[in-house]
């Protein structure tokens, strides 16, 4: 029977992704099977995960997603002998308003699932105050148990000592305390972690990563702290339609980001799955029946893109008899233009109007809900779909017919309503669910 534990913590940055990437690489290496996913809308860390386990690993979330679909996804831990589950932000933190099952908090998922939460804690600047913030998440709120505690960047033997007997004077276990320890910090950029398959070194970080972990925290008293866990069967809950029997997928540095339970769920429903790359300046194939463009880092590549001729023209004659679509970054690339970082403006594919600017940088952040007000690939007119948006980037001039109206998680209407041309739409979120 499988043993769940989730992984949290007071906030972001203290440590969550490097300590479940060296648990679970820890315990593989003991020969364990270990089985990760990650709670709420992240498409980078899921590929961490499955490199440190060798098992593929996909989000769950309480606002987007309801109980029968994340009992289906979570399902796929039921031959491991441990599953991870990677929390975001801070323990409790989520969105004002409930969605479908919760408010995409991870403490959602630890209560659903009945599972403890580690709680990654770092003192930096503090001591005692620590102990004080564990304990308030612990009690916070009585359907989510806490197991204990692992210490991360701790600056001596002095200081480790005075947060220890805090934490057991609250009767708070501590598993183990992280000296800081430079060699591990996994490289970011502006939307998050360097992804998993741009780092040639990610298997010999992660190693290091499991050696210096297993050296200051005790292995067995975690793997103890977490719940014998018996999956509850459950139909495929996750009421995916795929966008066409083949579909041709743009895939590479520049498009990326696309949930792994999508995929998996296009597959499950057939359809067949064909990889092209618009940074190797290659064009759709020609037998597919629809092309999804995902999001990713087209900003960074806008250059490339632009001169790409045989991508641009092969894409824009796929549209005139086949739909098209793309998220976010591939929206971006649908669009007319497309200005960097350094103010220099890029031709992209011209199917839609869309203008786009990098140097105009602003944070777009949040959970969408969106009414199609016209069909979409794999999704009917006055379908409401859900999911999450997140790019610097800022619209210059959006001209086409509105695909959706777009709400954030408080009901507010947004300006990123998604467009429409002709076979081509677009969206500026990531789709992870459509309500039932």
């Amino acid at each position: 029977m499988p043993a769940g534990l989730v992984i949290s913590a007071p906030a972001s940055g203290v440590g969550k992704t490097t300590l479940t990437l060296a648990l679970a690489r820890a315990w593989r290496n003991r020969g364990l099977n270990v089985q990760c996913f990650k709670s709420g809308p992240d498409y980078i860390d899921p590929a961490f995960h499955a490199a440190a386990t060798g098992r593929a690993s996909v989000n769950v979330d309480s606002w987007a997603m309801d109980r029968a679909t994340i009992s289906h996804l979570v399902s796929r831990g039921a031959d491991a002998d441990v599953v991870l589950a990677e929390g975001s932000m801070g323990l409790f933190d989520g969105v004002a308003a409930r969605g479908v099952s919760g408010t995409g908090a991870t403490a959602d998922i630890a209560e659903m699932l009945g599972w403890p939460v580690l709680l990654v804690i770092d003192p930096s600047g503090q001591a005692q105050t620590a102990a004080a913030i564990a304990a308030g998440l612990r009690d916070y709120r009585p359907g989510v148990r806490l197991a204990g505690v692992v210490l991360n960047r701790v600056a001596s033997q002095r200081h480790e000592d005075l947060v220890r007997r805090a934490l057991d004077d609250a009767g708070i276990a501590v598993f183990g305390a992280l000296p800081r320890h430079a060699e591990i910090n996994l490289p970011k950029r502006h939307l998050g972690l360097v992804q998993a398959e741009e780092q040639a070194e990610i298997g010999k970080l992660i190693d290091e990563a499991a050696r210096f972990v297993a050296e200051h925290v005790d292995l067995d008293a975690v793997l103890r702290s977490a719940a014998s866990w018996s999956p509850q069967s459950a139909a495929n809950g996750l009421n995916v339609t795929p966008p066409g029997q083949r579909i041709a997928l743009a895939r590479d540095a520049a498009f990326s980001f696309v949930y792994p339970h999508m995929l998996e769920a296009w597959r499950a429903a057939g359809a067949d799955i064909s990889t092209f790359s618009p940074l190797a300046d290659e064009a759709p194939d020609a037998s597919a029946d629809v092309c999804w463009l995902p999001g990713g880092y087209p900003e960074l590549h806008a250059g490339k893109i632009a001169a790409n001729a045989h991508f641009r023209s092969g894409l824009r004659a796929f549209a005139e008899t086949r739909p098209v679509h793309g998220e976010c970054g591939g929206y971006m690339v649908l669009g007319t233009a497309l200005t960097d970082a350094d103010g220099v403006c890029h031709e992209m594919a011209g199917l839609l109007g869309l203008e786009t600017s990098f140097a105009k940088r602003r944070m777009h952040l949040g959970y969408r809900l969106a009414e199609l007000a016209a069909p979409m690939p794999g999704h009917r007119a006055g379908a409401r779909l859900r999911g999450h948006e997140f790019h610097y980037s800022t619209i210059l001039a959006q001209p086409d017919t509105a695909l959706a109206v777009v709400h954030d998680a408080t009901g507010a209407v947004i300006a990123e309503t998604g467009s429409r041309r002709g076979n081509t739409t677009g969206t500026f979120f990531h789709l992870i669910a459509e309500d039932r």
